[in-house]
């Protein structure tokens, strides 16, 4: 220690090493800065910047917008793991939505079991109202259980009534046979046009078949069309009522794939001893050993057709066979006319030859006469008789033109009673809705005549006369 500096009690010994002091105290130091937490609040000027992003939208930012969808759109919420509101069914739910699986399961083993239970055997009962038979039934569970299942839509395609025609009368006064007779193209034909409307031409002969035949057959007309439009066609054959036994119309067919066909078995009469004439083969398709196909009579004038069929109905009319379908089938396709004829013909001939065998030598003693005795000759030969046809054939005949004389005597009557008839069914139509319509009606076209008729007077008093519109 240097001899000029004295030491203080109080003051440490400075160290050799230790800087020299300043001559001036010095201000003490200040302290280290400390780390402040950052803050969630952020004043009013800042940037943001992609630090300063949540990290889901910086992922998004990096992998871009979608394409589609804006890009100043909030961000998306991250999926947290709950379960949503949506995913979780009140009890009521769950219970509403087990009953629906096991209605849905009742109903499937319900169809099942039906469709097992429609294919079982058949019944008497049911084939009798089915009218059918064994042989014609399906015999495979399919096809019982196909049958079974289209009977459901029966009312859409079956006849009206399980029975088309009442019970057959007494003995004394139900014909043996019914015939059964289209209407259109068969005994009528329809044209129309723009000038007159609908027109309803009768076929040559239809007046004379009807009434002649209906001395054998019980005579129906069985008709596709519709009873609104054939039953005024009807009235229009058989006035009186006198021959036409009933009416089919449409309401009585049955519908087999899309067509109207005339199914016998409804008719309630034994088809052994029914017939049916008709101009359509695709109408009779479900009984064609009970049909005769004639050619579609058009307007033709002249046609014989009708009175052409005559002799060979009229034959079955009076020798009367058990069954007459298996006549109709050997004279199927062929010309009927033409074929009985030769027939009858030969019935003819042989006829004549057994009858000059038995007459060849003369009659013996039974060839003895008054102008023989005489001494004048002898006629041996006499007339051929008819046969049994013939005989029968003209009986009915004189039969028609007693009937005929019949109408024609007392037409007067007749027409008073259908006049009768007119009236009484007008007063029981005047109290229901169609009568009020077809007073309406009525009045209008009186209406309308009238105008017209002031018309055609003003035009004629102007000397120019005015067409009047008639009703087409």
């Amino acid at each position: 220690m240097a001899s000029g500096s004295k030491q203080t009690p109080d003051e440490p010994e400075a160290s050799s090493s230790a800087p020299p002091l300043p001559s001036e105290t010095a201000p003490p130091a200040p302290n280290p800065p400390t780390a402040t937490p950052p803050s969630n609040l952020r004043s009013l000027d800042f940037e943001t910047t992609a630090t300063d992003l949540p990290t889901s939208l910086t992922k998004r930012t990096e992998a871009g917008t979608p394409e589609g969808q804006g890009g100043d759109e909030g961000p998306r919420r991250e999926r947290t793991g709950a379960r949503s509101s949506k995913d979780s069914l009140s009890s009521i739910e769950r219970r509403r939505r087990m009953m629906g699986r096991v209605s849905l399961a009742i109903l499937f083993l319900a169809a099942i079991a039906e469709g097992l239970y429609m294919g079982r055997p058949w019944e008497g009962d049911e084939l009798k109202e089915k009218k059918m038979t064994l042989e014609t039934a399906p015999s495979s569970r399919w096809g019982r259980t196909k049958a079974r299942f289209w009977d459901f839509f029966g009312v859409f395609s079956e006849p009206q009534w399980p029975e088309l025609l009442p019970p057959p009368l007494p003995p004394p006064h139900q014909k043996p046979y019914t015939l059964l007779l289209s209407l259109e193209d068969l005994l009528v034909w329809s044209t129309w046009d723009r000038q007159h409307g609908w027109r309803t031409a009768k076929r040559p002969g239809v007046d004379y078949f009807l009434a002649y035949l209906s001395q054998f057959f019980e005579i129906v007309i069985f008709t596709t069309d519709p009873s609104y439009t054939a039953a005024p066609i009807v009235e229009k054959l058989d006035p009186y009522n006198m021959f036409v036994t009933y009416k089919l119309f449409r309401e009585a067919t049955r519908v087999v794939d899309g067509v109207a066909v005339k199914d016998l078995s409804y008719l309630n009469r034994p088809l052994e001893k029914v017939i049916i004439l008709d101009a359509h083969p695709e109408h009779v398709k479900t009984q064609p050993q009970n049909a005769v196909i004639m050619k579609p009579w058009k307007g033709e004038r002249g046609d014989k057709g009708l009175i052409a069929m005559i002799p060979f109905l009229e034959s079955i009319g009076i020798y009367k066979p058990p069954d007459v379908r298996p006549i109709l089938t050997a004279y199927g396709g062929k010309d009927i006319p033409v074929e009985y004829a030769k027939k009858e013909a030969e019935l003819r001939a042989k006829h004549v030859v057994e009858w000059k065998e038995k007459h060849k030598h003369g009659a013996g003693l039974g060839g003895f006469t008054l102008s023989s005795l005489f001494g004048g000759t002898s006629n041996n030969t006499s007339p051929i008789p008819p046969t049994y046809l013939e005989q029968k054939r003209a009986e009915a005949q004189q039969l028609y033109k007693e009937e005929q004389a019949y109408i024609a005597s007392h037409k007067d009557e007749f027409e008073r009673l259908l006049e009768e008839d007119r009236k009484a069914m007008a007063r029981e139509m005047s109290g229901s809705l169609w009568g009020a319509l077809g007073k309406m009606t009525s009045a209008q076209e009186q209406q309308q005549a009238q105008g017209q008729t002031g018309a055609q007077a003003q035009a004629q008093a102007q000397g120019q006369l005015m067409p009047v519109q008639g009703k087409s």
